[in-house]
């Protein structure tokens, strides 16, 4: 094939041979989306329906699970029809839209994570000044320039990745549209636009990154001088989730594209983009429920209530 335009599809990388195993891919893959489904709908339904959590801390927990929801059907419900129904194939058109969509929502998922670190440094260390910082149109608009940044970065990667051509045929060692793994399809020579906006990307992500480490050093730094210990339990039951949802979506997408060649592997490969892609939407409403009284106890309603 000489370029991208020839390409009427891809195939994507099955989990196993076996009809046995592909229907056992498919169970458990039902299993872990209606798990996220549920997880991600009852936060939702819960923060928009009760009047107490309507702060600014749940309607940033209310994006994140839309974007968890968005990105895990995104990815995995294309993988199961395809163990279903034994096949490999996805449309060109078809791939671009799960680039995109993916990247769309995962790149907004981690501005978003960087705003709600924000949010966490201003309850803590400047609370007097909580409600003017964090006004309900702040809010709105820190959520909305998240979701606007993620719109035109995903715009310009998958323009980018899509306008490169295609030379080295049309399987992609992965179950679903990954951009490594498309970038090893592409010319030796015609790649030089996306690793530049992957350098790019690389510094974007490595300011969030900074920004979200500096204010937890401040957040820490306010917290162990708080005199009673229910007031620390408190600050850190605040803040624990959050850190540990940062720790977990950082460090899966970090090892994803940072893994030397020399350890790169299709099974590696496949487990650590199950890492980054399936399990933090399916933990994260496990993680912020965990340590939240307020959370539990309506969402403990709503659970009696339906």
């Amino acid at each position: 094939m000489s370029n991208s335009s020839s390409l009427n599809g891809f195939l994507l990388l099955l989990f196993a041979e076996t009809r046995e195993l592909q229907l056992l891919h498919f169970v458990l893959f039902l299993g872990i989306y209606l798990a996220a489904l549920l997880g991600n709908g009852l936060i939702i339904t819960a923060v928009a329906c009760d009047h107490r959590l309507h702060t600014p801390m749940y309607f940033f927990l209310l994006n994140l699970s839309l974007l968890d929801l968005g990105s895990i059907s995104t990815t995995v419900p294309k993988s199961m029809a395809n163990s279903l129904w034994d096949t490999r194939a996805i449309s060109y058109l078809g791939c671009a839209a799960q680039v995109f969509h993916f990247i769309f929502l995962m790149s907004t998922e981690y501005s978003l994570l960087t705003v709600m670190a924000y949010d966490r440094f201003v309850a803590i260390c400047k609370p007097l000044h909580y409600g003017t910082l964090m006004g309900t149109r702040a809010c709105v608009k820190m959520a909305a320039t998240a979701w606007g940044i993620g719109f035109l970065y995903a715009v310009l990667h998958t323009g980018n990745t899509f306008s490169i051509p295609l030379c080295q045929g049309n399987v992609v060692d992965q179950f679903f549209c990954e951009v490594p793994q498309i970038l090893k399809l592409s010319c030796s020579d015609s790649y030089l636009r996306e690793v530049g906006l992957l350098v790019v990307s690389l510094c974007l992500f490595f300011g969030c990154f900074v920004f979200v480490v500096l204010s937890y050093v401040q957040i820490f730094t306010v917290v162990l001088r708080i005199p009673s210990e229910q007031g620390r339990h408190k600050a850190f039951s605040m803040c624990l989730p959050h850190l540990a949802v940062v720790s977990l979506f950082v460090s899966t997408v970090m090892f994803s594209h940072l893994k030397p060649p020399s350890v790169s592997s299709p099974a590696l490969d496949l487990v650590v983009a199950v890492l980054y892609a399936v399990v933090p939407p399916t933990v994260n409403p496990l993680i912020y429920s965990m340590r939240n009284k307020e959370l539990k106890d309506v969402l403990k309603k709503l659970i009696q209530w339906v």
